[in-house]
């Protein structure tokens, strides 16, 4: 009995996400086999030159393209991003900055002023009930 099979792997595409690179452009020994947590943390720690060049200059997934571009997910499809894009790519988007771009920026920038508000608000409120309780 050998312990590999108590050794946690998961597929390429969830060790993909965690690494924030496109499952396609990884190197097919990556896509065809599994990847133990091991293997993952060593990625992480010690990338290899794949690794390195795709967080570089993509193409990226759509949440790192999200993240790069200061909008939401849903804000790239409502732009019509629905593919991976280059460090190129995104950076002519954002010297060109459409009209799409622009509100999708003002509304994520909305949602973390909201968000904020929010947190704020609920602090307080946990003040004062804290305060009354005393």
């Amino acid at each position: 009995m050998t312990s590999h099979q108590n050794t946690q792997t998961m597929k390429p595409a969830t060790a993909a996400k965690k690494l924030g690179v496109y499952l396609e452009a990884t190197p097919a020994e990556f896509q065809e086999g599994v990847v133990s947590r091991s293997e993952l943390s060593a990625l992480q720690a010690d990338p290899p030159q794949w690794l390195t060049e795709l967080r570089a200059n993509g193409p990226h997934p759509r949440p790192v393209v999200a993240a790069k571009l200061g909008v939401s997910i849903a804000g790239l499809a409502r732009g019509g991003v629905t593919e991976p894009l280059t460090t190129e790519q995104i950076e002519a988007l954002k010297q060109e900055a459409p009209e799409w771009l622009q509100r999708e920026r003002a509304t994520q920038a909305e949602v973390r002023k909201e968000t904020v508000r929010i947190k704020e608000k609920n602090a307080e409120r946990a003040e004062k009930a804290h305060g009354q309780n005393s």
